[in-house]
């Protein structure tokens, strides 16, 4: 039986806050180019992607590092305003508790891969109380250095953080292009969570598996046909 870690996504995974990031990107797009982004850019451009990368596409160019730092800190400002007047909205996703409590007590290697940076995922950390279930030194997220997803890198990352290879990984995600990144690291199981879009939408993606929530957890640990 092989040792088998879980690598989570964050945003619109374990925390369902797709809405609240649209809002905020919304209102920012309409600032830098004059329209708001469209469901159809949000999709393809904005989730799993760093700050960085939506703001060149938003402005058609790759931006000056104080423009980035400046634009990112005023729209994760709001957005996290956003999320301390939401309290129907400001909580983990459906039984992610329990399987994290169920990870922690079988001793099952897990860690979070994010494209956030590190001031959402402090707050996060915090307001959840993360490190209950985490070790917060083995979470990765955007540091300025680790290509925004579909790239393979922040996967390759998260596994060898937990001293596994991809390949004896489950990730578990929401997005389009954190789901190629995760099949481009060579991760063994891909687990698309429907936490906004409808199943059918992660059909033709090429994932292992497509979920609702996280309420049959063990069932997701199966992996090659074999149970952790």
């Amino acid at each position: 039986m092989r040792n088998i870690g879980v690598i989570f996504d964050f945003n619109g995974t374990l925390f369902w806050d797709s809405e609240l990031h649209m809002e905020a990107w919304r209102e920012f797009s309409k600032q830098l180019r004059g329209t708001p982004f469209s469901d159809e850019e949000m999709l393809k451009y904005m989730f799993g992607r760093t700050n960085e990368d939506i703001i060149t596409y938003a402005i058609g160019k790759r931006p000056e590092p104080d423009m980035v730092k400046k634009l990112a800190f005023e729209k994760e400002e709001v957005y996290r305003n956003m999320c301390r007047k939401r309290p129907d909205m400001f909580k983990l996703a459906p039984y992610a508790k329990e399987f994290l409590d169920y990870l922690k007590e079988n001793n099952i290697p897990r860690t979070i891969a994010t494209m956030s940076e590190k001031d959402n995922v402090d707050f996060y950390i915090t307001e959840f109380n993360l490190a209950q279930w985490f070790d917060l030194d083995k979470i990765v997220y955007s540091d300025g250095t680790i290509p925004g997803k579909p790239a393979p890198d922040i996967y390759i990352i998260a596994a060898n953080k937990l001293g596994l290879k991809p390949e004896n990984c489950i990730v578990i995600e929401d997005a389009i292009s954190g789901i190629n990144s995760a099949k481009s690291a060579g991760i063994g199981k891909v687990v698309a969570i429907a936490s906004m879009e409808k199943p059918e939408f992660y059909e033709p993606l090429g994932v292992d598996e497509i979920i609702t929530d996280f309420k049959n957890y063990t069932e997701i640990l199966k992996i090659k046909e074999m149970l952790f």
